[in-house]
């Protein structure tokens, strides 16, 4: 059975850290590319960051430029997501998902994880 599993979410303040992990199960995570997203309630789905099969090419959105940072460790099968100075607009369910080539919106994406929850609250 192919899976992604997300894990690493929490309750964290404003200006703490998260590090989130995505394992991969039942394929071989290497032979795709890897997207991070997001969703809170009321809001529609949105791309934060990818990763390129190799791990040669990230981009990330303008909103979390500077503070994530997206990697991969294809040895492990898995996807890491380094949130630093999270702020509470970064409140939202977090999703792995996975396809051939990045991109910056959820259509196109074969496997998806359950997601994981990150709140950001004083």
């Amino acid at each position: 059975q192919l899976q992604l599993v997300e894990s690493g979410g929490g309750l964290v303040q404003p200006g703490e850290s998260l590090r989130l992990s995505c394992a991969a199960s039942g394929f071989i995570l290497d032979l795709y590319s890897i997207g991070w997203f997001r969703q809170s309630p009321g809001k529609e789905r949105e791309g934060v960051s990818c990763i390129s099969r190799s791990g040669s090419s990230t981009n990330y959105a303008d909103s979390v430029k500077g503070r994530f940072t997206i990697s991969r460790d294809n040895a492990k099968n898995t996807v890491y997501l380094q949130m630093n100075s999270l702020k509470p607009e970064d409140t939202a369910v977090y999703y792995c998902a996975a396809r051939l080539v990045c991109s910056p919106v959820p259509r196109g994406y074969e496997y998806w994880g359950q997601g994981t929850q990150v709140t950001v609250s004083s």
